[in-house]
């Protein structure tokens, strides 16, 4: 099973072109303490960690690549915050695709590794993900360099990637299987968002299945993101028409983008279907990280705890039907950013005892 089951939904490619390392298939779980204790009696994890590389993104990586093995190109130009770049990386491995990979200032070195790790020529590049001019500059030098007739250039938004963002949509297409096996409608589909691929992804999945008549209508999809990165989740919030670039100031990696990117259809297709922003602190993410590892058992990075951050404040502000399904994308996993998992655990080193120590635990 992969996103492949999805096949007459997603970017047409022939079976013989079809890249797939098992991805998709993700865990729906129900919450049993943090949901409850928020007075949200029917929350839910849609648990991305278990893709091959460790994220939903893995879903784009083997849209994306098999579409470029379908058209004939051999290098893949890519820019990523790590989480991108991994499920290239391990997708290009798989198909014999040589890739390169502009990665922001800030990304972590558990990721630069992993892509390492698959054998891609990845580099860091100054002020890139912090400054909304240089960003903007670096991903249109980026184009130019994958204008060449063998190259594609792969970045995790629909303004660049758009077959390879058809194989996140296959989120929506499980989420509704999976509500329809436990015999429930969802109401809100919690998305962090970065550079807002993610949330029209969701959006633009639900509504593939309400055309094709398999869905009666699509659930609210609301767009959670850190305070100091700010592009969509307040001009959807706040009823703008467009979203707009910021100086970026959020420590979560992953969510790193000044620009608007894919912002402007976040605004447009998620008010389409009745959602709204949430901005959350860095300080709440990292302690909703934390929350997610002690009480549920699900081990994310700081950005996979971003949406379960936004329905917890808005449940704190009385905004949810407390009945209701609600469901929290958890896109990363807490091997992606080992500095996070440093900072949860603080002054706390794993002691070293002596056999007759054990006693203590009789």
């Amino acid at each position: 099973m992969s996103i492949w089951q999805f096949h007459d939904l997603i970017v047409p490619v022939e079976p013989e072109h079809r890249v797939t390392l098992g991805e998709g298939n993700t865990p729906l779980i129900r919450s049993r303490r943090i949901g409850p204790a928020a007075g949200l009696a029917n929350l839910w994890f849609k648990v991305e960690t278990s893709n091959p590389a460790g994220s939903f993104k893995d879903r784009m990586g083997a849209a994306a690549v098999s579409h470029m093995l379908a058209t004939g190109k051999t290098r893949c130009i890519a820019t990523s915050s790590g989480n991108t770049g991994s499920a290239l990386s391990a997708y290009c491995a798989a198909a014999g695709i040589e890739c390169h990979i502009a990665v922001v200032e800030t990304a972590p070195e558990s990721k630069l590794h992993q892509m390492m790790a698959y054998g891609a020529n990845v580099f860091r590049v100054r002020g890139f993900g912090l400054d909304p001019d240089l960003t903007a500059k670096t991903f249109a030098r980026l184009d130019t360099i994958a204008s060449r007739e063998d190259s594609a250039m792969q970045v995790s938004s629909y303004i660049y990637s758009p077959e390879g963002m058809t194989g996140v949509e296959t989120i929506s297409h499980e989420l509704a299987q999976q509500a329809e096996l436990l015999g429930q409608k969802i109401g809100r589909v919690f998305c962090q968002a970065g550079g807002g691929g993610l949330c029209v992804a969701i959006a633009r999945g639900f509504e593939s299945l309400v055309e094709a008549e398999r869905l009666e209508a699509s659930p609210a999809i609301d767009c959670v993101q850190p305070k100091g990165n700010d592009t969509m989740a307040g001009p959807l919030r706040n009823g703008d028409e467009k979203a707009h670039e910021c100086i970026c100031t959020t420590k979560i990696s992953g969510l790193q983008v000044p620009v608007v990117n894919d912002g402007h259809l976040v605004v447009t297709e998620c008010r389409a279907t009745g959602g709204t922003g949430h901005l959350v602190t860095d300080e709440f993410v990292w302690e909703t990280q934390a929350r997610l590892a002690r009480e549920e058992g699900i081990f994310s990075e700081p950005a996979g705890a971003v949406a379960l951050a936004g329905a917890l404040k808005a449940a704190s502000n009385g905004e949810l039907d407390p009945n209701e399904m609600h469901v929290c994308l958890v896109t990363g996993s807490g091997f992606k950013d080992g500095e996070s998992v440093v900072r949860m655990l603080g002054n706390s080193p794993c002691p070293m005892l002596e056999m007759d120590d054990l006693a203590q635990f009789e």
